[in-house]
Parts: C-alpha cells; structure tokens; sequence
C-alpha cells in the first residue's frame, strides 16, 4: 500500500497534512490503523518529515524538488513496489473503508482490469485505488506527459467499483476547520 502524503498543505498553513492530529491521533496514524490488515507492507509518499513518517512505514519522496501532485507519488511507490498489487490512499481520509483492498482485489481479478478504482456512487475517488505493478512505466509517462491521475486511469482502463454503501468513508479533510468538524462530529 502506498499511502500519499506528499502535499504541500496549503489550505492547513502550510502544515504537513498527514501528521496534524485529529482527535488525539495523527491522520497518517488514522489511516494506517485502518487498513494496515489489509496489506504486506506500506510505502508513505511524503516530500517532507520522513523521520516521523518513518514510524509507519517506507518513505519515499517524489523525484526532483518540490511538490509534484499525487500522480508523482503514485508512479514513485509503483516503482518500488515489490508485491503483485499496490493499493493507493490519501492521507487526509481519516476513515477508508476497511474493506478497500479486498473489494477492489476482488472486482480487478474477476474483470481481469490492471487497474480498479472506488466510486462513490456520486464520483470516481481516484486516489482511492489498486493498480497492478507492471504499470510503473505507463505512471512515469502519465507523470513526464503531466496527465492528472483520472486522466492516467481512463487510459490504462482503469475498472469502477461501487463504494456508495460507504460514500462516507471518502470524505478528506482539507482545511483546519475540517479537522474541527470532524473532531465535533465523532465526539459524540
């Protein structure tokens, strides 16, 4: 799995999203909590505080300087990669379904798909995604092509699978205010 963590947190002032607590726990931590049953390892695509990142899994940092969007640590994490399948996640969802890996594993393998991503019965969630490994070298040409990840997916033929039963569990969180209604929410 490869959780993606490598933004440049500008709706958080800048803040490194993925270590921000909520409620008592930080978002990387949340996440991980949540689906590390449901993968061998975890690569963590972060540009930045890799020591604390390192907790948690591998660190791998997006090629070149600066901040280069999800696809870069996509293809980076595809790269490394040493298992048949890589889930994909963002960071900033506090709450992925707990049976992502299995479902998308399950509806990929019986269509045949190299690629298979959550739908929320309103959208695509395309960090929300499984792609087997032998398509490192199609996400470094998305990358160097400067595609956005949908664009890549649509491409590769990337299969949609029906999440709408846990639409909720898609929700990110974006700015400080976020956090706080999120933490007001899940108080009760």
């Amino acid at each position: 799995m490869a959780i993606l963590a490598g933004g440049e947190g500008r709706r958080v002032g800048g803040n490194d999203k993925g270590l921000l607590p909520l409620a008592g726990k930080s978002l990387i931590e949340r996440v991980v909590g949540v689906l590390k049953a449901q993968v061998g390892s975890i690569l963590i695509c972060a540009n930045r505080h890799a020591d604390e990142y390192a907790r948690f899994g591998k660190v791998l940092a997006d090629a070149g300087q600066g901040f280069h969007g999800p696809l870069a640590g996509i293809a980076n994490a595809l790269a490394h990669n040493a298992a048949d399948w890589l889930l994909t996640v963002p960071v900033d969802a506090p709450s992925p379904p707990r049976d992502l890996a299995g479902r998308l594993h399950a509806a990929a393998t019986a269509e045949r798909a190299d690629a298979a991503v959550a739908h929320d019965g309103v959208r695509r969630q395309p960090l929300f995604a499984l792609y087997r490994s032998g398509l490192a070298q199609a996400a470094a040409q998305a990358l160097e092509d400067d595609l956005p990840v949908y664009r890549w997916q649509d491409g590769i033929g990337t299969l949609e699978v029906d999440f709408s039963d846990q639409a909720q569990c898609f929700a990110n969180l974006n700015t400080l205010e976020e956090f706080r209604e999120w933490e007001t929410r899940h108080a009760r």
